[in-house]
């Protein structure tokens, strides 16, 4: 019963205050207490007249910070416009929210969007503050939604929108992350037979006096080299995967020609088109519903594209549409879109429905991925199976070879 009520005992935690003393004067400082009420009710006893109170963050090294995910966002979108539809103020709706929330780390941040807010910033300026967590393109629609009146509308259009563009990411990683993750294994086996098992045969082997198959020599030799060089070996793969990705995240050009690359791929690149394609569609589809003006869409969307070949395509899109050209044709120009997403486009136009049918095209290369990726893990099965038994069973015949030879000369 005693430790049962000592877990009901809620812990002191620091809280920043804001207010004015008995002589007016405007205070600040820190605070500890259990809850911000009882802040108040203590700052009061001492002359305090407080206009906020708020707990402070703990950015402590010793603090376990949990990552803040897509679906954390999704999730706070997706709530934030339940609230709103079904009446609950802004600033009450955040506390609601945050305490329905699991990750601390994005409890934290909503709290800190609350105090903004409470602090007479908008809800699009708040979000502003943390570009790490919330793109350009999301703070643009949300200030489009706060001007038009239709916030809780727009809340859940991004929820939407994150939620798809992450089902998209999710597959185009299911179609690499699988053979990677065999490769990788097929690497550590192997290294793992040729640093520890083949030493074993060649002591073996040195016994026997007489000259092994070319075949054994050659697995030999390259076991020999691993095991004598094998620190060096791993750090030059290491040395170049650092510069890999240190040159994509630095390097334009780089990363650029790696983007040209990708598309070119056998497979491969027909996904990240289609993916790209998707991508694009649907967050033009998005951004032009929300009343987001069209070339400042093409904008967001060439961001968003994650592709520099797209990025500069839908740049020249924009520029020819801001002269007065029609999108259709500003597309077909650029030869790098699909010409069902071109026909598409075109009939959204005619018809006055740009958005609907953007939002199908997106829809129609979202199906295409997830086929192409079906497709892609079953074909590479088999690949796999064959590249791991090329690799392992070498092995094994290079080492028993030479005892099979011997077998037959007895």
């Amino acid at each position: 019963m005693a430790k049962a009520a000592q877990a009901k005992i809620v812990k002191n935690a620091t809280f920043m205050y804001e207010g004015t003393d008995s002589r007016g004067t405007k205070v600040k400082g820190e605070y500890s207490g259990k809850t911000p009420a009882l802040v108040k009710s203590e700052l009061r006893k001492q002359g305090i007249k407080t206009t906020k109170v708020r707990k402070k963050l703990d950015f402590s090294l010793g603090s376990s910070k949990k990552k803040i995910t897509t679906m954390d966002l999704t999730i706070f979108m997706r709530q934030m416009a339940t609230m709103m539809k079904a009446g609950v103020p802004l600033v009450q709706s955040f506390d609601i929210v945050a305490e329905g929330l699991d990750n601390p780390s994005m409890r934290e941040v909503v709290l800190g969007i609350k105090y903004d807010v409470e602090g007479g910033n908008n809800f699009a300026s708040a979000l502003k503050k943390y570009p790490m967590h919330f793109e350009e393109l999301v703070c643009s629609l949300v200030d489009a939604g706060e001007q038009s009146g239709a916030l809780e509308t727009m809340l859940d259009r991004i929820a939407i929108y994150k939620e798809k563009s992450e089902a998209l990411k999710q597959k185009v990683k299911k179609a690499l992350k699988y053979p990677i993750s065999v490769v990788c294994v097929a690497i550590v086996v192997t290294g793992i037979l040729l640093i520890k098992v083949v030493p074993v045969f060649k002591d073996l082997f040195d016994s026997f006096g007489a000259e092994l198959p070319a075949f054994t020599q050659f697995v030999i030799g390259i076991s020999e080299t691993i095991t004598a060089s094998w620190i060096y070996i791993l750090l030059c793969g290491a040395g170049i995967f650092v510069a890999f990705a240190e040159g994509k995240k630095r390097s334009p050009a780089f990363a650029g020609a790696l983007d040209k690359l990708s598309l070119r791929l056998p497979i491969v690149g027909d996904i990240a088109l289609k993916a790209t394609v998707a991508r694009f569609s649907r967050t033009l589809s998005t951004t032009f519903a929300a009343g987001v003006p069209l070339i400042e869409a093409l904008e967001a969307c060439a961001s968003a594209s994650g592709n520099i070949v797209y990025k500069e395509a839908i740049l020249r899109v924009r520029d020819d549409v801001s002269t007065g050209q029609q999108l259709q044709f500003a597309m077909r120009a650029t030869g790098v879109f699909p010409n069902m997403a071109l026909q598409m486009v075109a009939i959204g136009e005619e018809s006055g429905a740009l958005d609907s049918m953007l939002d199908k095209v997106a829809t129609y290369y979202e199906d295409e991925v997830d086929n192409a990726v079906d497709g892609l893990t079953s074909m590479m099965e088999p690949l796999i199976m064959s590249v791991l038994g090329v690799l392992i069973g070498g092995l094994i015949i290079a080492m028993y070879l030479p005892i099979f030879q011997l077998g037959n000369v007895v």
